[in-house]
């Protein structure tokens, strides 16, 4: 994924402040430890990465938003999204590691909580802890329809992240199923989620659409590290222009109903306006 790569803290502070400076929002924060196991105990630990990272940038930088990843796939040895008996991912006995992840984040003290593992029930479970911990105004961005998609791939490989066995597709969504993701968002509203995501973008901008029209939360989509991939190797291969492309594809998604974009194209999009 050219222009990105993993970041120690330090550099983290930087890309955040050239963030904040080209008038960004906010970034959003995938940890990946140095060591994982089977527990995904990193995710969850009060001095593992994303809390440390989460303290620098609101010790370091005021005003930018500080979003988190809650999910267990960048911390599991086994690259799964949750706990795993007798090879299958268990759905209940997870809930409780989101939680916990979920609650550890906003002690550090991120602004939004953005759930995208896909367990049934994990909004209601995260939503609880939090106002058990006493953050109640912290709110949940939860990735209530997100596909068992392939445009992941990019991504996977970055954050070293890929299942080791299987896939995904039991507790994602099936591409063909759009009637699901309406079933899935109304039960992340009904569980206390705040916002809500489509992820990926492109190749779901009938979901998005949908998703406006049915819901009136601020919605969100994800342009996908394959969706940036293929863009990036189209431009390096002159079959497109990449600026005029860029703000294409951003403003289809737009376009089709979201509120905000989720995309590697951030920085880049920011310096053309």
């Amino acid at each position: 994924m050219p222009g990105h790569a993993q970041l120690s803290i330090d550099n983290l502070i930087r890309e955040g402040e050239e963030c904040k400076a080209l008038g960004i929002g906010g970034l959003i924060l995938f940890g990946i430890p140095d060591q994982k196991d089977e527990f995904a105990s990193g995710a969850y630990a009060a001095d593992g990465i994303t809390q440390r990272a989460i303290r620098a940038l609101k010790q370091e930088i005021s005003g930018l938003l500080v979003i988190t990843d809650v999910c267990n796939c960048e911390y599991t040895s086994h690259g799964h999204c949750g706990v795993v008996k007798n090879g299958d991912v268990d759905n209940d006995a997870t809930l409780e590691w989101l939680a916990k992840t979920a609650v550890s984040h906003a002690a550090a003290g991120a602004d939004i909580i953005a759930p995208s593992d896909m367990m049934d029930g994990r909004v209601g479970a995260i939503r609880k802890a939090l106002d058990d911990a006493g953050h109640h105004n912290t709110p949940i961005l939860s990735y209530a329809a997100k596909y068992a998609s392939v445009f992941y791939g990019p991504f996977r490989e970055a954050a070293e992240s890929a299942p080791q066995f299987g896939d995904r597709r039991s507790y994602q969504m099936d591409p063909a199923n759009g009637r699901e993701a309406m079933r899935e968002i109304a039960l992340d509203l009904e569980e206390g989620a705040d916002m809500i995501m489509v992820k990926p973008a492109m190749p779901y901008l009938d979901v998005i659409r949908e998703a406006r029209q049915r819901f009136d939360v601020p919605l969100g989509a994800y342009q996908v590290s394959g969706e940036f991939s293929m863009i990036m190797a189209a431009a390096k291969n002159g079959w497109l222009e990449l600026d005029r492309t860029i703000l294409e594809s951003l403003t289809s998604i737009r376009r089709a109903g979201a509120d905000f974009i989720l995309t590697y194209f951030a920085k880049r999009a920011a310096q053309l306006f």
